[in-house]
């Protein structure tokens, strides 16, 4: 009896210490990267450098959440006169929306990691539910910080035309486009 009612004890003190994890995003390791038709020629790709953002994790309970910024004035694909033409209104504007923002939850846990993200995202003023696939995911201790350290890649299709981006559809670029995103983060202090 006395052994059982020490292992309900260390049942429920293990429950109380099982809590949700903030992590911050990495942004020198996290690259929110698509791909775009050029009228069907050839794919252009490119990301976006400046993000930030928080993502929350609950191993024991199959549960989490992200919330991330994209800074879209630093839309980059490689080619000056590209990434000029990108923020312009036609395409982005990003004088009028600078920032893009997904936020979800963590879903579909396996062996404690989750399989995607369900969310919504706001790009170009425009909201729009977006589930992303995750492909991989890991966490383990930080070499240098010594804090909790995961890591994702994740991917989804979006149509560009559902945000009021259609440049280009009349003479022939396709609306869909095909996002990647690699994500670090690293446990808040």
């Amino acid at each position: 009896m006395k052994a059982l009612s020490l292992l309900a004890a260390l049942g429920a003190a293990t429950a109380t210490h099982a809590a949700p994890v903030t992590y911050t995003v990495d942004p020198t390791h996290t690259y929110p990267s698509f791909e775009a038709d050029h009228m069907g020629m050839s794919m252009w790709r490119g990301k976006i450098n400046k993000n930030a953002g928080t993502i929350t994790l609950d191993k024991a309970a199959g549960s989490g959440s992200v919330d991330i910024t994209m800074d879209m004035a630093s839309i980059d694909f490689g080619l000056d006169i590209m990434n000029s033409k990108a923020r312009e209104p036609d395409l982005f504007d990003t004088a009028k929306y600078p920032q893009a923002r997904y936020t979800g939850r963590l879903e579909g846990f396996r062996n404690g990691a989750p399989s995607r993200v369900v969310g919504e995202l706001t790009l170009h003023g425009v909201t729009r539910p977006v589930t992303l696939t995750i492909n991989t995911f890991k966490c383990m201790p930080h070499p240098m910080f010594k804090r909790d350290w995961c890591g994702a890649d994740a991917s989804a299709t979006i149509n560009r035309a559902d945000f009021g981006i259609d440049a280009g559809k009349d003479w022939g670029f396709k609306m869909d486009v095909g996002l990647r995103i690699s994500v670090e983060a690293v446990q808040a202090e």
